[in-house]
């Protein structure tokens, strides 16, 4: 790409989401999203004064001439960026895929989002650590848990329990198999003050402890499923393309009549209509109800004067294809 063009792209993203910058660089959000705004070759990410550059060049070397020049670009439009990394998404070496440092010696290591704070691990795993479309999902917690018992399946870091918690859930349950990535969870349950309940952290598979949880007929006010696009493990399948409804089916009967379930749907290829159509397939029986759609924020869906690209599946009714559905739940 010609470098006075990514500049200017660069400048009107940057412009668009003036709002969003604080005057203490404790925030996070999408700098850029090259796939919606003329560059597919780049995702600019913030997390406070660290500058995350996602290389989705293949092969990766023809995306290091835009890396360099975006970086350089940032340099000299933010003096208050501390560091600068650059994550290689179709890079051979692993290290690559997590992160290599382009400037400065401390990237960031926490952020702050609608007055809580979350642990950031920027270079622990291919991605960040921290999902940014989720923003307005973790506000809607806040605003919506407390008092209830809560379940963030396939937890990842936590922040969906973290803000859980923040909303005075009176239980929060992180549930991923991965235990480092819960380590991250408790890290941002100290940063806030959140009391740690380690029989809350629970480091197994999905599908057995689901199966655990029927067992004991133990249920929640509140379950999240915010599961990889496709995953698969000796106990079981998990394939947001084809079976959505299956896994929507798993956990209904973890939860309390009344109750809600969170579901979210992050494949590209999946249209917003037909996740649509299964969801409305899954309420015909009256016992599921859908009862909002939570929008992805402006910086990751892109701006309407900046978007010059698709999504590869038409994400409407939602406006992203990371769909989010808040589902009311009824017992028979």
């Amino acid at each position: 790409m010609d470098k006075g063009l990514i500049a200017s792209l660069l400048e009107k993203a940057i412009a668009s989401r003036g709002t969003l910058f604080d005057a203490r660089r404790e925030t996070a959000f999408r700098l850029f999203n090259g796939f919606l705004e003329g560059c597919p070759d780049l995702v600019v990410d913030l997390y406070a004064a660290t500058a995350v550059l996602h290389n989705y060049a293949d092969p990766p070397e023809q995306g290091e001439r835009l890396v360099n020049e975006t970086c350089n670009f940032l340099r000299s439009k933010f003096s208050w960026l501390n560091a600068g990394l650059v994550k290689t998404r179709s890079a051979k070496s692993a290290d690559e895929r997590r992160g290599r440092i382009l400037f400065g010696t401390t990237v960031g290591r926490k952020i702050r989002e609608h007055g809580v704070w979350y642990a950031l691990d920027l270079t622990m795993n291919r991605d960040a650590s921290f999902y940014l479309d989720t923003r307005n999902l973790r506000k809607w917690l806040i605003e919506n848990v407390e008092g209830k018992t809560v379940l963030n399946a396939f937890a990842y870091t936590g922040s969906l329990g973290v803000a859980a918690a923040a909303g005075r859930a009176s239980r929060v349950v992180q549930l991923d198999r991965n235990r480092q990535f819960l380590n991250l969870a408790k890290t941002s349950c100290a940063l806030n003050g959140f009391p740690i309940q380690k029989q809350d952290f629970v480091a197994a598979d999905f599908f057995s402890q689901v199966s655990q949880f029927k067992r004991k007929s133990e249920r929640f006010d509140c379950v999240l499923i915010d599961p990889p696009f496709f995953s698969e493990t000796s106990k079981g399948r998990v394939d947001q393309i084809h079976e959505s409804a299956w896994l929507i089916n798993k956990v209904r009967p973890l939860i309390n009549d009344g109750g809600i379930l969170i579901a979210i749907n992050n494949a590209l290829y999946v249209s917003g209509k037909e996740y649509m159509q299964t969801l409305e397939s899954l309420c015909a029986d009256g016992y599921l109800k859908i009862k909002e759609l939570i929008p992805v924020p402006h910086d990751c869906t892109g701006y309407p004067e900046t978007q010059i690209g698709k999504p590869i599946a038409d994400p409407a009714p939602f406006d992203h294809s990371t769909k989010i559905a808040i589902l009311e739940v009824r017992r028979k």
